[in-house]
């Protein structure tokens, strides 16, 4: 089933809500502005963090629910070359690196919308990202699906083509919390990542080039333990991040779980699949005393955790990262899905 209504007129246009629901215990809301999933409900808990109205969504710089473009992540001091030409993207991550795509990025721009009802409900989403747009080359035609499944899944399908070599690395940067958004911290939930390595971050939150082993470290989820066991560690990477804000790698490549994480007062668990080779792991570690969020709640620091699949971070720097050079023609393809069950 498939509802939508008119969250907000605003001069850019209508921004419309589209209500999905799989009927078998799985809700989103989805909006236009952004692509922004503002909630998603499963067997009545509200598990993503979210605001009420368009301005705190313009101006909210913890990004929730939105779909990131046409970079997720940092690009260390906005520079970048394609083809041995250099390009500069606005600093708009405290004047030291590009972060998620810029000033105007893909969580701002209302994007066209089809709902296809079924057993699967599906919102199609479609945006033009302009040859120049906040200093990215090359026209790009993106497309995001995302889909409730018969299984209590949300997949999200990103597609894209450029008429020039571009960057193109999308995620979703939902903040989820098992227990219902307005439940307190994340640090009791448990959390087991599929995850040998890391790559850590200088002081301003880009890595550093080097790959580590997550074993003996903070950043080790391999086997499953409670989210806040080590987030007050005095381990240097912890202390850089204020918290996890850190990518870590996926073991394996293809379409695989990577995570699993847990509520420890719902019972509800999230298994997380993708096929791109890494994550962040970011834990709301700048999200305090957030005001203007949904049911007139106060958000805290790490009230939710992200799980944004994507390529590595600052790749544009390191040659040996896996990147997300997106060639002329060519077509960028690639699905995240987060599962949902809970024990009797």
């Amino acid at each position: 089933m498939i509802e939508k209504r008119l969250f907000q007129k605003i001069s850019k246009g209508d921004v419309y809500a589209y209500i999905l629901d799989n009927g078998k215990g799985l809700k989103a809301e989805i909006l236009s502005l952004g692509g922004i999933i503002r909630k998603l409900e499963f067997v009545g808990t509200d598990v993503l963090l979210g605001r009420d109205n368009y301005e705190t969504y313009l101006h909210d710089g913890s990004y929730f629910g939105a779909l990131i473009g046409r970079n997720s992540n940092r690009i260390e001091k906005g520079e970048f070359k394609i083809n041995g030409k250099q390009y500069n993207v606005i600093k708009n991550d405290g004047g030291k690196n590009n972060i998620h795509g810029g000033t105007d990025g893909f969580n701002t721009k209302i994007w066209n919308a089809e709902a296809v009802d079924g057993e699967e409900p599906k919102l199609i989403l479609t945006t033009v990202s302009e040859d120049g747009e906040e200093g990215f080359p090359g026209k790009v035609n993106v497309k995001v699906t995302y889909t409730l499944t018969k299984e209590n899944a949300i997949s999200i399908h990103y597609e894209g083509e450029s008429d020039q070599d571009t960057i193109l690395n999308m995620t979703n940067h939902s903040y989820f919390n098992l227990n219902g958004h307005t439940s307190g911290s994340v640090r009791n939930h448990t959390l087991w990542m599929d995850c040998d390595f890391y790559t850590p971050i200088t002081e301003n939150v880009v890595p550093d080039g080097t790959i580590i082993s997550v074993k003996d470290t903070p950043f080790d989820f391999t086997t499953p333990k409670k989210v806040g066991q080590d987030i007050d560690s005095k381990h240097e990477q912890i202390v850089l991040g204020l918290g996890y804000d850190h990518n870590l790698i996926i073991n394996g490549t293809g379409y695989r779980k990577f995570a699993v994480l847990t509520g420890d007062i719902s019972g509800i668990t999230m298994e997380c699949y993708t096929d791109r080779p890494a994550v962040q792991l970011y834990t709301g570690n700048y999200v305090v005393n957030e005001p203007e969020c949904k049911d007139n709640a106060k958000y805290e620091k790490n009230q939710g955790l992200c799980l944004e699949t994507q390529v590595f971070p600052n790749f544009t720097k390191y040659a040996f990262f896996p990147g997300g050079i997106l060639k002329k023609g060519e077509k960028y393809d690639t699905i995240t899905e987060y599962k949902f069950y809970k024990k009797a």
